[in-house]
């Protein structure tokens, strides 16, 4: 493993934000997400900041503290596997990026975190572009501000005026590209992003060997922007690790991404909500955008290569692109009922599946996280209502735990 962040080795005398575990045996109907159906009268049992056991009520353990929710869902975190804190949701990306000082990304981080946690997340795989993000995992992981579980990228990694270079880490030649690897993971990166395309294909192939060999060589994945065949295809030949978004793809690009395992993390959300008039509107989004945003919502042949992935067998993770207009960090449900409309996900079970056990996964954490089960971490939400027979029950988020420490 490389060196740890320099901040990893600061004392921390006391945590300015902390919270005891709680101890108790939690009633409700539970979704392991592990397996199909639930628990209608069940309980999960937490402990020590893990799930001791999990299983219908009549098998709680007796002599424990009791937290009945009357009947409400128990079910894994949530987790947004493609967000950006320190964009707000709200004003134009461009402008943020370029002027928002230092001190503004860190409070729009903050308050992107507590949004996250009273929707549910409690994990949020964070993929830069500016650096900001390792800021946010070092106040959450020093006990500074309260937040979701950080998987931080750094700067996203872009050739030389490459897609949205005005915000990325650039780089041009090989040496290049591995140095400004090495410069994300000292600063505590836990995995890193590419920019591989935009209307054409980014990097030399040097260049792309390069960036992807050194990310290897460090210890850490990589994920590539890639949105339509020939970038998607173009970095699983050369060993990316995941892709972001994910568009048109042949039967031989998707017979690559199965044999070599790598999922596809879909981001529907700016699509969705900006499609929609009232809300896109309220958002100052131009009336010329949300005309290109239905045209692009009603012809699903656009989706056609992400359908047949996912039939396929491609791993379909969530993620929203929070941070994008319109896109504030606690919407949820919108990007979930769209993976199910369009047919990445069969049924709100899978969708569930894709925000929880599939996204653990993806985050390396698939034996600590993303099931209610016993010995894993207890990262859990309470939810008033049936999400797996209603998505829309995740607007009603009422208890978030992390390592069993109420967040919300």
């Amino acid at each position: 493993m490389p060196e740890p962040a320099a901040w990893k080795f600061q004392k921390i005398t006391k945590p300015m934000f902390d919270a005891a575990p709680l101890d108790a045996v939690v009633l409700g109907r539970v979704l392991t997400c592990a397996e199909d159906g639930a628990i209608e009268d069940g309980f999960v049992h937490l402990k020590e900041g893990r799930i001791a056991a999990v299983g219908p009520r009549t098998q709680a353990p007796q002599g424990a503290e009791t937290l009945d929710t009357g009947g409400k869902t128990l079910m894994p975190g949530l987790m947004n596997c493609h967000a950006h804190l320190s964009w707000d949701g709200i004003h134009d990306l461009s402008q943020q990026s370029m002027y928002d000082p230092p001190e503004i990304r860190a409070y729009k981080a903050a308050g992107n975190m507590l949004k996250s946690l009273k929707s549910g997340i409690t994990l949020v795989r964070d993929l830069g572009v500016h650096d900001a993000n390792l800021f946010a995992k070092q106040a959450v992981a020093q006990g500074i501000f309260p937040g979701p579980r950080l998987m931080v990228s750094g700067a996203a990694i872009i050739q030389t005026g490459g897609h949205t270079y005005w915000v990325c880490r650039e780089a041009t030649g090989a040496d290049e590209m591995r140095r400004a690897v090495r410069e994300q993971v000292r600063g505590g990166a836990d995995l890193i992003k590419i920019m591989a395309c935009h209307d054409r294909l980014e990097f030399t192939d040097e260049e792309l060997h390069a960036v992807i060999d050194e990310v290897h060589r460090m210890g850490v994945p990589i994920t590539a922007h890639a949105t339509y065949d020939a970038c998607i295809r173009r970095v699983a030949e050369f060993g990316i690790d995941c892709i972001e978004h994910g568009g048109s793809m042949s039967d031989e690009t998707i017979q690559l991404l199965l044999d070599r395992k790598l999922p596809v993390v879909t981001t529907f959300s700016a699509l969705v909500i900006q499609a929609d008039e009232e809300v896109a509107r309220a958002y100052g989004i131009p009336e010329w955008k949300i005309a290109e945003r239905k045209r692009a919502i009603a012809d699903r042949t656009r989706f056609d290569g992400l359908l047949r992935a996912a039939k396929a067998g491609v791993p379909i993770v969530f993620g929203t692109d929070a941070g994008s207009p319109a896109v504030e960090h606690d919407k949820i449900v919108p990007e979930l009922r769209f993976m199910v409309e369009i047919g990445v996900c069969p049924d709100a079970m899978d969708a569930l599946r894709a925000i929880t056990a599939r996204a653990a996964v993806l985050n390396g954490m698939g034996d600590r996280l993303g099931t209610l089960e016993p010995g894993k971490l207890a990262d859990m939400i309470v939810v008033d209502g049936k999400p797996d027979e209603e998505l829309g029950a995740l607007e009603r988020v009422e208890m978030t735990f992390i390592d069993g420490r109420r967040m919300h």
